[in-house]
Order: structure tokens, then C-alpha cells, then sequence
């Protein structure tokens, strides 16, 4: 029997990050958007989720899998992580959180988005204007106070080291060559510490490699499912 597959998205991202994944692999996506701390988004998942299934995160959508791992690692039948971080947001990314919040509450999530966050998520590409335009109707769609909770969420959330170096299942880890946010140390490390896992950087991507290159991305996917 195939395991249902659940998809996370990354902050200020809905299903449509994940279109050509689901189109494929007949996967669901869960949004995370409904709370401002990683452990209540995770319960929020596992409530939504059924008893056993393989899970995948990109970005925010990663830290809250492994956190949804900490809490009900049995659950979790395999795990895939894309473009993320395993580790507690540094001080000098938390001191920027205030600034942005306080500028998305007064109206200029736009701006935000615009300016700060738009510009480091994508490689060069035929495709990047259209995805970056795509990015920006998700941001929009979902509102400043998703903003602000997930904000808070990623300011706040826990190192999962030790979660990812005690999950003994299939692992996928995942990211474009080319992101900034999530670098490429930070995915060796990821696979450094997953006892079972699989390593695949995606050449011209960045951030989002599930639209940037969606046919690599899916193939690795595919291929990590039969695995589990």
C-alpha cells in the first residue's frame, strides 16, 4: 500500500508551491499557518494527518517537519527536507524579525516581501519572473497576520539536531545549489546527521526548487518514496 505523502509549505507559501508535486505524486499539502510557535503548528499537522505517512518540508514547512518528527516520530514513515535549517534562528536573523513585523502590521507586507525577502528566494531563470510573481500572490493571499505568526514561530524555534540524529527512517535532503537563505552547509549537515539518508542538490535552483526545477525535484521525491 503507498503511504499517503503530506507536503509542508514554506512561510507565506500555500499548495501552489508545491503544484507539480502534487500533479505527480498525488501529494496533500497542510497549511502551517494557524499558530506562532513551531510545536503548536506541528500538533496542528498530526491532528490534520493521518496515523502513518511520509512527510516533506521546504524552508519553514522543513522546521516544522522535524518538529511534527520530535513529537510523533512513529508516525513519520520517511522524511524529506528541502531547502530548510535544522538549527535555532541565529541573533542577528532574530533581531531583524521585529522591524518586519511591525512594518507587515502597518501595511507594508508588500514592501516586505518586495524588498526582502522576493529577491533572495530564486536563480536566474527563464521562469523566475513568473514564480517570483506566483510568490507574491501566495504572501498576499495569506495576509500580514500569517506573516506575523510564522514570524514568530521561526524567531523562536528550537535546534532539531538530535531529532534528525535519532530518525532512523528514509531521508531525502534536498536544495537548489544556488539558495541563499538555506545554504548548501546546511543540507550537508542535515545528511550528516540523518542516519539514513539521500543527498541531492539541484543545479540552477535556489530556494524553491519544486517550481524552479519541478521535474528533478519530483524525480528525487519519486525515488525517496520508494524507499520507505
Amino acid at each position: 500500500m503507498t503511504l499517503p505523502l503530506i507536503l509542508l509549505p514554506g512561510m507565506m507559501c500555500d499548495a501552489r508551491l508545491f503544484a507539480p508535486q502534487i500533479a505527480a505524486l498525488g501529494a496533500s499539502v497542510l497549511p502551517i499557518t494557524e499558530a506562532d510557535s513551531m510545536q503548536a503548528l506541528a500538533r496542528q499537522v498530526l491532528d490534520a494527518a493521518p496515523a502513518t505517512f511520509a512527510l516533506g518540508g521546504l524552508s519553514m514547512g522543513g522546521i516544522v517537519a522535524m518538529e511534527v518528527v520530535r513529537q510523533a516520530p512513529d508516525c513519520v514513515a520517511g522524511l524529506a527536507l528541502m531547502d530548510t535549517n535544522p538549527l535555532a534562528e541565529l541573533p542577528e536573523m532574530q533581531a531583524r524579525r521585529g522591524p518586519q513585523i511591525e512594518k507587515s502590521a502597518s501595511g507594508g507586507l508588500i514592501s516586505v516581501m518586495r524588498d526582502e525577502m522576493k529577491p533572495n528566494y530564486l536563480a536566474e531563470g527563464p521562469d523566475r519572473a513568473a514564480i517570483l510573481d506566483l510568490c507574491m500572490d501566495m504572501a498576499l493571499d495569506l495576509g500580514p497576520a500569517v506573516f506575523i505568526r510564522q514570524s514568530i514561530a521561526l524567531r523562536d524555534r528550537p535546534d532539531q539536531t538530535e531529532v534528525l540524529r535519532n530518525f532512523t527512517k528514509p531521508a531525502l535532503v534536498l536544495c537548489g545549489r544556488e539558495d541563499r537563505l538555506c545554504p548548501l552547509a546546511r543540507h550537508e549537515l542535515m545528511h550528516a546527521l540523518l542516519p539514513h539518508s539521500t543527498f541531492r542538490v539541484i543545479d540552477g535552483a535556489a530556494h524553491l526548487p519544486t517550481l524552479e526545477r519541478a521535474q528533478e525535484t519530483t524525480d528525487a521525491l519519486r525515488i525517496w518514496l520508494t524507499e520507505i
